[in-house]
């Protein structure tokens, strides 16, 4: 870490904070304690399900529809912070409040829980747009796929923590109830993430921006709707965002439907929840890796690979039958997901005007939400019509090739000029 700058490494370690959320509240321990307090109140399974469903979709469109807005607002000079801090501090204060909801209150769950999640992704929208403050064009992908390193470590500290206090209190070890137990793992997300996030309010800083204008929300729409008129002025931003939109759904899929695959080849809820702390830790160091090798061959040739593991995994999985086989799977997507996430983030980041990234990255950020509809959509027709739950995974290699070809259109990162 020495080799980095202080605001680069307050940039990272916002990652290393914040990725608790991701997988305490989004993947792991919150959807078990929300079904399970739905089902004490009378909820059916089939419906709390589906509740949830629906309340990650609304926070989904809300954000897809509001980034681009807020983002093109907040490109005026001393907006970007403050956009952040204030959707984290929503993410902060709402995470904070399922600690206190009664137990059986289902309903005021999924409303923190969306104000949560709204807090939680809108700040990621800024923080990633940040990335242009921190680091110059050639050190992006290093320090993009950094912090997506110690992202995964972080997380998997307090996910650690948080299992070990449920684990504890169903073996009454610990004399506290279960329910108290999932609180305590809400309690330590909130403060991981708040506690992580101080560097980041101290030494990163908006560097550039646009000059405020007397009517800044009215020049806001202007600015955007100019953008989108004059869209092929941005020709590789375009066509980067059409082959990320197509590669992006495949990587989401797998990675959302990956505890349904683990389920089917008979792992308990307890050895999934090993497979995804694994899958954590193994993910950080090839992250880093992924960020390496893109200094020393480029960007795009280290997502081309990263596409590549992938439709391996849809094709491995189309024949996965076994535990093993499910462990293997796991691996192989450890040893890209993080990469290939964090070198589109930087990738991106050098084709836009750096002056408006907050903008460009609501764009990014409409992509990357709405791609998450049409892989499940794909995967469970396939399964459906055919029966077989593991021709759903081999489905997805259909996105994962549209997605290479479209990026053979893109330039080397390598070729790509400064952006002011």
């Amino acid at each position: 870490m020495k080799s980095f700058t202080k605001p680069e490494k307050s940039w990272m370690f916002y990652d290393w904070g914040s990725s608790a959320f991701s997988v305490i509240i989004t993947t792991a321990i919150f959807p078990i304690y929300y079904k399970a307090q739905a089902a004490e109140a009378g909820v059916a399974g089939a419906d709390s399900t589906a509740y949830l469903g629906y309340t990650i979709a609304i926070f989904t469109f809300i954000l897809a529809l509001l980034g681009p807005i807020l983002g093109t607002i907040a490109d005026y000079q001393g907006l970007k912070k403050k956009f952040f801090i204030s959707f984290m501090g929503l993410g902060l204060f709402s995470t904070f409040a399922l600690v206190f909801v009664p137990e059986g209150e289902w309903l005021l769950l999924l409303v923190f829980y969306t104000l949560a999640s709204l807090g939680s992704t809108g700040s990621n929208l800024f923080y990633d747009a940040f990335l242009v403050d921190v680091a110059s064009n050639d050190r992006m992908n290093e320090v993009s796929s950094r912090g997506f390193g110690l992202g995964y470590i972080g997380s998997a500290i307090p996910f650690v923590l948080g299992i070990s206090v449920i684990l504890l209190a169903q073996q009454e070890i610990l004399p506290i109830s279960s329910t108290m137990a999932s609180k305590i793992a809400f309690l330590i997300t909130c403060l991981w993430w708040g506690i992580f996030a101080i560097p980041m309010l101290r030494h990163v800083k908006q560097i550039h921006y646009i000059t405020r204008d007397p009517k800044p929300i009215r020049k806001s729409f202007q600015r955007l709707w100019n953008t989108i008129k004059h869209i092929k002025q941005y020709k590789y931003v375009s066509i980067f965002l059409l082959a990320y939109f197509f590669y992006i759904d495949g990587v989401g899929t797998i990675i959302s439907m990956s505890t349904a695959y683990g389920t089917d080849v008979g792992l308990s809820s307890t050895v999934l929840l090993v497979v995804l702390l694994v899958t954590q830790i193994v993910a950080a160091p090839f992250a880093i890796l992924y960020g390496k090798l893109a200094e020393r061959y480029s960007a795009k040739a280290m997502l081309n690979i990263g596409i590549v593991v992938y439709m391996l995994v849809c094709i491995y999985g189309y024949f996965l039958e076994t535990a093993l086989d499910f462990w293997i799977l796991a691996m192989m997507v450890a040893s890209s997901q993080g990469g290939i996430q964090a070198l589109s983030r930087s990738y991106f980041a050098k084709l836009i005007p750096k002056q408006k990234s907050n903008e460009f990255f609501g764009f990014y950020n409409i992509f990357g939400k709405f791609a998450s509809v049409s892989g499940p959509l794909l995967l469970a027709v396939t399964a459906q019509i055919t029966g077989q739950s593991n021709a759903g995974i081999l489905s997805l290699l259909v996105l994962f090739i549209v997605g290479i070809v479209i990026l053979r259109y893109v330039p080397s990162d390598k070729q790509l000029p400064e952006t002011s």
